[in-house]
């Protein structure tokens, strides 16, 4: 048995979820990816999933096995890139993950540019507005925007954005401006579903609390939002990259500024690695050049 290929075939079904994605993924069968697990099970004595007819998921040994696999694949994979690196070229497979508005706004554009130097590299970008687990879903580089929790990971801060409320001239022509969070309690805002529940929140003097909004509209997505928000339709709570654009315009005015949350952080995350592909490495000073702020 070739044991790094079978390593490799291991950590793919990993990444892919199922044999039969796997095999495609590998431009193998799915015997010779079933045979292929089915010997390095046996070479190690331990089960590494758990398989019915419609499901196939990790056990406890095959969670522990499967970091191993990522380490050892990787330091040969950076010993073959270094190489490479050397003439000048990188190579392989590079996958990304950012949050959906920042990844549109500002990551899609920097990756963009970095292929466009790098022609023999692959790359997918993955948009989501959750926290993703790296090393499990296979990502080799990630944007975070707030604290970071896992201690697993090599966090390179890139800048800070700000939680702001803000509303156009025509919400704001006629009436005086908030001078307290309360005085949003009879305004109209616009909502935007969440796990905040419909409260907004600020900071006095270091103590943070929350205001519960109410208004005509409320939507799932970020971006209209915004749009009503400019449009006049009442006060709106964003990020500070969410509305820069029409801040820099005047179509959006800020208030309530000293009862601003603090600053949340941004970075540049990475499983820690002992070696690091030098396609990972180089991307990673790449992004923190095109996202310093």
């Amino acid at each position: 048995m070739d044991k790094l290929k079978a390593m490799a075939t291991f950590v793919r079904i990993a990444d892919d979820g199922s044999l039969s994605a796997a095999a495609r993924s590998l431009g193998s069968s799915l015997p010779a990816v079933v045979r292929t697990l089915a010997a390095l099970e046996a070479e190690l004595g331990v089960r590494l999933f758990n398989r019915t007819t419609r499901r196939i998921a990790l056990t406890e040994e095959g969670r522990h096995y499967l970091a191993s696999c990522r380490n050892l694949l990787a330091s040969l994979d950076e010993a073959e890139a270094a190489l490479k690196e050397e003439a000048g070229e990188l190579s392989g497979q590079l996958t990304v993950t950012a949050p959906v508005l920042f990844g549109q706004m500002y990551v899609a554009p920097a990756v963009n540019r970095f292929m466009l130097r790098h022609d023999q590299l692959r790359c997918r970008l993955l948009l989501f507005d959750r926290v993703v687990n790296l090393l499990e879903e296979g990502i080799d580089v990630g944007i975070r925007i707030g604290a970071l929790e896992d201690s697993t990971l090599i966090a390179h801060p890139v800048g800070a954005v700000r939680r702001m409320v803000v509303a156009s001239p025509d919400t704001l022509r006629g009436r005086p401006l908030p001078a307290h969070p309360k005085d949003l309690l009879q305004a109209d805002c616009i909502g935007f579903l969440s796990g905040s529940g419909g409260w907004w929140r600020f900071e006095d003097k270091g103590r943070s609390f929350g205001v519960p909004v109410k208004g005509r509209l409320e939507f799932n997505h970020v971006a209209p939002a915004v749009d009503a928000c400019v449009a006049g339709l009442g006060f709106g709570c964003f990020l500070s990259y969410q509305i820069a654009g029409h801040l820099a315009a005047g179509r959006l005015q800020p208030v309530l500024e000293d009862f601003e949350p603090t600053p949340r952080p941004v970075s540049v995350v990475y499983p820690h690695a002992r070696l690091l592909p030098a396609r990972v490495r180089v991307f990673v000073e790449w992004m923190r050049e095109a996202l310093a702020m």
